[in-house]
């Protein structure tokens, strides 16, 4: 891919899908203090400028656990974008990801803690993640979507009220309604500056609710996006999820993420998203019988439903299949790249 114009991208979300979508993006965006990427000479730097907008609401394992204790906001989906935005993703990643697994600091991740000492000494988490890429030397800034205590509960489909993250995707009740606690949670400054200058916003992969939906009750950030003339694109999961998004099809995950949007500040008819990224390339018949012990099947690419949404959904084979199924970064990153230049130019 080759092009002179350099783009302002934001990509939101949470979880493994959102440091998957940058590993991808990180190899665009020029090493600090050099003009490109030695170890990808064949590629542009089409990256001028890369921010990452991380959920945080976790209460469980590790992050729950530092989050009760010192009363800090969860590190761990940070944790993980701060190792796939880091040069030497490798040895960091093992370092990062590394587990105590004795004594009073068994279950916790070394990457974790450094979040949580940096914390301590700055006095302002969102501060200790401005420091920690610097340390690390990322390849792009990463954002809390909100520095406030923000915590999660979901009306269900029943009709009951389930507080917390970890008890949410527990539950077996499908979710009707994702509610977050302040209601008036704001995010940073910076986060609204980097979405207004973006040429590129996008919106997943990850778990529909705890994940993506999540990042959209902050106050701000829909009607940002919504304002936004970047290219705006969702990128759809590969395969359901239990506990979140069982049964439904690629137009009921964008329904979803919609109807949360536009239930405080946005209009009724108020546009996030231009596009939709969407699988529809086959899985191996091995793979597809893992995920159906959950549940999990494909998602289905309602096509002509999510036209009539407003959003115009471009398909293609975006999967890697491993131990488990993941978006093939390098194609995620250069579609979505590709995508914004070609509606730039119009």
């Amino acid at each position: 891919m080759t092009n002179s114009r350099q783009l302002r991208v934001v990509a939101i979300g949470g979880g493994t899908g959102l440091s998957t979508l940058l590993r991808g993006l990180k190899a665009f965006v020029a090493a600090p203090a050099n003009d490109s990427d030695p170890t990808h000479p064949h590629l542009s730097t089409l990256i001028r400028e890369l921010s990452a907008i991380v959920t945080v609401t976790d209460d469980g394992g590790s992050s729950g656990r530092l989050r009760e204790d010192l009363h800090m906001l969860p590190p761990g989906d940070i944790r993980n974008c701060l190792v796939a935005l880091s040069q030497d993703e490798h040895l960091l990643s093992r370092l990062f990801q590394y587990r105590f697994p004795h004594g009073d600091l068994e279950g916790h991740s070394f990457g974790n803690l450094f979040l949580a000492a940096l914390t301590g000494i700055t006095g302002d988490f969102a501060q200790a993640v401005h420091t920690s890429s610097q340390i690390l030397a990322t390849r792009g800034r990463i954002f809390p979507c909100t520095t406030a205590n923000a915590t999660l509960s979901a009306r269900m489909d029943d009709g009951s009220i389930v507080d917390g993250e970890t008890s949410i995707t527990a539950s077996r009740r499908s979710i009707a309604e994702l509610i977050l606690t302040p209601a008036d949670a704001r995010p940073l400054p910076e986060t609204l500056t980097a979405i207004a200058n973006a040429d590129l916003i996008t919106l997943g992969p990850g778990s529909l609710y705890t994940s993506l939906i999540t990042n959209l009750l902050v106050r701000g950030i829909p009607e940002a996006i919504a304002h936004s003339s970047a290219t705006r694109v969702y990128i759809c999961n590969l395969m359901t999820q239990a506990n979140e998004s069982l049964g439904l099809t690629a137009s009921q995950h964008i329904e979803k993420i919609l109807d949360h949007a536009r239930a405080f500040s946005l209009r009724k008819d108020a546009q996030i998203f231009d596009y939709a990224l969407i699988n529809t390339a086959p899985i191996s018949p091995q793979a597809l019988a893992r995920y159906a012990r959950e549940g999990q099947t494909p998602i289905l690419a309602d096509l002509d439903r999510i036209r009539s949404l407003g959003v115009e959904p471009i398909t293609g084979n975006f999967v890697h299949e491993g131990d488990v199924l993941r978006h093939n970064y390098d194609v995620l990153a250069e579609t979505v790249l590709q995508l914004a230049l070609q509606t730039s130019a119009v």
